[in-house]
């Protein structure tokens, strides 16, 4: 992420042309620096890796593929992205997807300029933005897996479990190491010991797991 002198950095994902183009208008004259827009995954991807955002605008239904789709492809090029889809869709399945893809919010294209731009600054400092309604849907289905039965996972330490909360935030090894008052390379041993612990793959794969365990 940017220091807080600097404009946000915004990338645009939809497949039409006159919504991409409008929003990204939107964005620029309240003081957002669109840096790429992206018409399909691949794309998204490609972009994503080069210019690595603050913020990922996305929608959920694009040409070659899902919006979940990518989410998780350029979480996994640019992890400290942070994606808002913004969709159509209010589908339950559309909304639990994106979250659980690595998405930090999820807001319907119906909404009014005022609350896209307050939604993309909310989303680059690091909160959780959902259209009315639709946070409900989300946290009721946190609340369902929570009592679901699962298989005991392998401890992880204090300061793993700390450092891990930080992750699913968002926040970059730097970050977490000033609020830790930590090394960058101690974060990152423990960012290190927690995949291995919970056998996953990526720091995508940590935050999901952070958030379905309500570490979050």
């Amino acid at each position: 992420m940017t220091d807080d002198t600097a404009p946000v950095r915004v990338m645009v994902v939809d497949d039409h042309p006159m919504w991409r183009d409008g929003v990204s208008r939107d964005l620029t004259d309240e003081g957002f620096d669109v840096v790429a827009t992206a018409d399909s995954v691949a794309r998204a991807v490609e972009v994503a890796r080069a210019v690595t955002p603050d913020v990922i605008l996305m929608d959920m239904h694009l040409p070659d593929g899902t919006g979940t789709q990518a989410t998780a492809g350029t979480l996994a090029v640019s992890p400290n992205s942070r994606i808002l889809v913004l969709s159509a869709s209010e589908e339950r399945d559309d909304v639990l997807d994106a979250v659980k893809a690595g998405a930090t919010g999820y807001l319907v294209k119906s909404a009014r300029r005022t609350e896209l731009v307050a939604a993309v600054q909310a989303t680059a400092a690091g909160q959780t933005v959902f259209t009315p309604g639709l946070a409900g849907l989300v946290l009721g289905e946190y609340r369902r897996l929570a009592k679901e039965p699962t298989t005991e996972a392998p401890a992880l330490t204090d300061r793993e479990t700390e450092v891990l909360r930080w992750v699913a935030k968002g926040l970059s090894s730097k970050q977490i190491a000033e609020r830790l008052h930590l090394s960058p390379r101690t974060v990152e041993n423990h960012v290190g010991a927690a995949l291995r612990k919970l056998q996953l793959g990526n720091r995508v794969e940590l935050a999901r797991y952070a958030m379905e365990n309500g570490l979050s």
